[in-house]
């Protein structure tokens, strides 16, 4: 018999005079939702609201700036003037109709941003030093300006305390303006602010003593990055002395992270590994006796009860887990499966840093909970679905979610399309976890789903549906190149799934994402591999944040890459292309091609005399990427329902 023991997620613990009523947190990140006044937004409510009706402990605000100068995103929120005390407080309202806790993250960006963010302010820093990716020169602050920062924080601390948070937190990390006062990387200062730690030190503990006298009896955290990974930076034996000098300045708990600008590490895609920085987190809980928090990578609620149970931190964040799944608290208590963040940052970071409203991939409600009516119809229609890639699956998802009578046709014997391919590239397993929890999630709800089954449309009109969305992906683009037919000639997707096999000397013929990383998959197993395209460079389409892990990929796997190139023939031991002008050769046993995909509708005309709505989504429409495709499939959906 299985011994069933108590979940260490489920645990109350307090910080400070606040319990918190359980081990799960959702940290602090931009979500670019809030207006250009910095004041909160119905998008920002219902964001946050999901997650603690989802069941996540502690819900902390995206981090809120103190000053009008110090804003590190277009659109983040503020926390600088009265007037945004309203917004907020509608927040603090939503989270507290559940069981959770809310703290308000404060930041201030210092050199990590844009004057055109900041009504044309210049950045301002310890030192005239600019930051490597935001690259604007800031001012150096004079003793007024330090004065200034702390009277913004304690000032900012009391709008929090009257918006009903329940606890205030310092962004002392990743590279924000109390991060570079602590770090000889940015602070070259030869006043009371810089030099030695206990100098570096000083502004931050300032902060805290200006917080502290200004809400007196209020929870009071502080984020921190345990390494900075960046010459000159801090590492883990300096943050375990600002961390005892932090306890013995009153500081209730300590929210442990990793990183800054230009390390290229603070948030890891799915090729970083789970947990990879809590041992970090571990050394900081061995030096103080207030809770720790750690972040890192942790997705999955097995991973979370690891980390408690091997005593490493009190509390762990998941928070990027807590976008692809706002309920998986509640489901992990039920013993349901959730569905897992995969990390691939398309549509949390990089929308994030171009400044839009972040979503997500795998959870395309995610940032629309304001918008989105997901209440079941009176009237529930007739639904089929022709395709179960990402769009299809999240089509018959929102039909059924809102009560209706759902079938999904696949013409494969498994869901997820294209996308599932994705998964074959070194480094991209878990995106399989998308589709495998799928299976289960349109099972629960109900969609009778057809597998190895290609819809005709004879098969559709007799199903008598009210609606039809389809959702039938891409194709392989075969271009009209002389021997693209040749027996030594494969398409990507046919290497990536097994169904062909390669020589030894490999031309992959297009440089996109798919033909990088099926240039890296042959690689990895001994392949002397070139890539050939004609743009100037490869892995067009690649997430910003994941481009550097493939680049790496490609060299570490000696991939020969040739840009600027257009393949002219390809013959049964050679390819031919021109370079700058000049025909050339290449020797190879097998041509891989990879040029993308093309939509495939066809089936959207045919149904053409359907007395029901018909309507396109995904791929189907215009090949893009699968943030896209979700979402698509999703609203599409639901606008049509109505």
């Amino acid at each position: 018999m299985t011994k069933s023991l108590p979940n260490p997620l489920f645990e109350t613990k307090k910080i400070r005079n606040v319990t918190i009523p359980n081990r799960l947190v959702v940290t602090s990140m931009v979500g670019n939702f809030c207006d250009p006044q910095g004041r909160a937004t119905d998008q920002f409510v219902k964001y946050f609201e999901a997650k603690a009706r989802g069941g996540y402990g502690l819900v902390m605000s995206e981090a809120l700036v103190v000053s009008e100068d110090g804003k590190g995103f277009v659109a983040e929120g503020g926390i600088w003037d009265d007037a945004q005390i309203e917004g907020l407080a509608r927040m603090t309202a939503a989270v507290h109709r559940y069981e959770s806790k809310t703290f308000a993250q404060l930041i201030h960006a210092g050199r990590q941003t844009l004057q055109k963010w900041n009504n044309g302010h210049q950045p301002i820093a310890p030192s005239p030093l600019a930051c490597p990716v935001r690259k604007e020169v800031p001012r150096e602050m004079t003793a007024a300006d330090v004065a200034r920062a702390i009277a913004d924080f304690a000032a900012a601390a009391v709008r929090a305390k009257k918006a009903g948070f329940d606890g205030v937190e310092i962004h002392a990390g990743h590279g924000y303006l109390v991060a570079q006062f602590l770090s000889s990387y940015a602070n070259k200062r030869v006043d009371a602010y810089g030099g030695p730690l206990a100098g570096r030190m000083r502004f931050l503990l300032d902060i805290v003593a200006a917080v502290r006298e200004a809400v007196g009896d209020f929870p009071l955290g502080v984020r921190i990055s345990a390494e900075e990974h960046m010459p000159g930076g801090r590492n883990i034996e300096d943050t375990k002395a600002i961390a005892i000098a932090l306890e013995r300045a009153g500081v209730d708990y300590l929210n442990v992270s990793n990183g800054t600008y230009g390390d290229g590490g603070t948030t890891p895609p799915m090729h970083g590994p789970h947990a990879w920085k809590v041992n970090n987190a571990e050394q900081v809980k061995k030096v103080v006796a207030i809770p720790v928090i750690t972040a890192a990578r942790i997705n999955d609620p097995l991973l979370a009860e690891s980390v408690l149970l091997s005593g490493k931190a009190d509390f762990v964040a998941m928070t990027r887990a807590s976008l692809a799944q706002p309920e998986l608290p509640n489901q992990t208590k039920r013993g349901e499966p959730s569905r897992l963040c995969i990390g691939c940052m398309q549509g949390c970071y990089d929308r994030m840093q171009s400044g839009d409203p972040i979503t997500c991939l795998v959870n395309p409600n995610c940032g629309y909970e304001y918008l989105d009516d997901l209440s079941p119809l009176k009237t529930p229609k007739r639904v089929v679905v022709v395709g179960g890639g990402p769009a299809g699956i999240e089509a018959a998802r929102a039909a059924a979610t809102t009560g209706n009578c759902v079938t999904l046709h696949e013409a494969n014997d498994y869901l997820g399309g294209n996308f599932v391919l994705a998964a074959y590239a070194p480094g991209k397993g878990e995106f399989t976890c998308y589709p495998a929890w799928a299976v289960g999630e349109l099972a629960r709800l109900g969609v009778e789903v057809r597998m190895g089954e290609r819809a005709t449309a004879e098969a559709i009109r007799a199903q008598n549906p009210d609606l039809v969305v389809i959702a039938t992906g891409g194709t392989p683009i075969k271009p009209r190149i002389p021997g693209a037919d040749g027996p030594n000639v494969a398409t990507a997707s046919q290497v990536l799934r097994g169904e062909a096999t390669c020589g030894d000397r490999v031309v992959v013929c297009g440089g996109g994402q798919v033909g990088a990383e099926t240039a890296v998959f042959l690689g990895i197993t001994g392949k002397k591999v070139t890539v050939i395209e004609q743009l100037p460079t490869i892995a067009s389409g690649e997430s910003p944040a994941v481009l550097p892990f493939l680049m790496g990929q490609i060299a570490a796997y000696k991939v020969n890459v040739k840009t600027g190139c257009k393949i002219t023939c390809i013959g049964e031991e050679c390819v031919t292309y021109e370079e700058e002008g000049s025909e050339r050769f290449l020797p190879c046993d097998t041509v891989v091609l990879a040029f993308g995909f093309r939509p495939e509708a066809a089936l959207a005309s045919e149904l053409g005399d359907l007395p029901c709505k018909v309507i396109t989504v995904g791929d189907a429409v215009e090949v893009k990427n699968a943030l896209t495709a979700t979402r698509d499939g999703f609203a599409k959906t639901l606008a049509a329902m109505r």
